[in-house]
């Protein structure tokens, strides 16, 4: 019943294809960008008329996962770090959102294809930045992973 597509190239541009189309129609509907990280704060300073596409929009992300488990095989998840290296990745990720005003998908997917130089910016320095991080902790501090 289930089937594996991990080394289908057409699984990314599916994928790629669906997520361009759920920020257009947020876009085009609600007048929205489709930032999570913009998404998930605006859960916490309530406006009327304002939480029900927050929430449905999340759920949308994580039942899609549910969804997709019963007709195909899910990719393994491995993590080779200990769960302090998390804490620091995921303190430093809610930082430099806050910092760059905006998440990967608000500025690397929605920004982008809307030709807003900051987006563009922003993109260049997550990117770097991640290449950077991992060439640091892979090639130089090695013995953090240890």
């Amino acid at each position: 019943m289930f089937m594996n597509l991990d080394a289908v190239p057409w699984n990314a541009a599916v994928g790629g294809l669906m997520i361009g189309a759920a920020v257009t129609l947020l876009l085009l509907f609600n007048g929205c960008v489709a930032g999570v990280s913009g998404m998930v704060g605006g859960l916490y300073r309530v406006q009327k008329g304002d939480i029900g596409w927050r929430v449905t929009f999340i759920l949308g992300l994580i039942l899609s996962v549910v969804i997709w488990r019963f007709f195909f095989v899910l990719p393994e998840i491995v993590i080779e770090t200990n769960y302090t290296m998390l804490a620091l990745a995921g303190f430093l990720v809610g930082y430099g959102t806050r910092l760059g005003s905006g998440c990967t998908s608000g500025h690397g997917v929605c920004g982008i294809s809307r030709r807003s130089p900051r987006s563009i910016a922003a993109t260049i320095v997550f990117m770097l930045a991640g290449f950077m991080t991992v060439y640091l902790l892979r090639h130089v501090f090695t013995f953090w992973l240890g």
